[in-house]
């Protein structure tokens, strides 16, 4: 398996472990994959293009009225799974001060 491939298995399965409660225990998972995705040299796009993939196999079997709270969490969980890309992109444009 690819590293997309696993980050699709294993997102799919946070994905579907945070969204009946929503606990911050299961949007840590989402962090992790995160973090683990910037560590394994996962772009970003394919990042987004995972959790569109999930979200859309997870939006098939989603009535219509609670379309509007499942985009919420998907949006709360995907911004835990962005936040480590955020975190080195500011890294990387941070001046950096000669030593000494």
């Amino acid at each position: 398996m690819t590293e997309v491939e696993d980050l699709t298995r294993d997102y799919r399965a946070a994905f579907l472990r945070y969204l009946p409660g929503r606990s911050e225990a299961a949007l840590t998972l989402g962090y992790e994959l995160g973090r683990r995705a910037v560590v394994d040299g996962v772009s970003l796009l394919d990042v987004v293009q995972v959790h569109h993939t999930v979200l859309a196999e997870v939006l098939v079997d989603t009535p219509a009225e609670d379309t509007p709270a499942l985009s919420s969490a998907a949006a709360a969980f995907l911004v835990e799974v962005l936040s480590t890309f955020d975190m080195a992109h500011r890294l990387q444009e941070r001046p950096q001060t000669p030593r000494p």
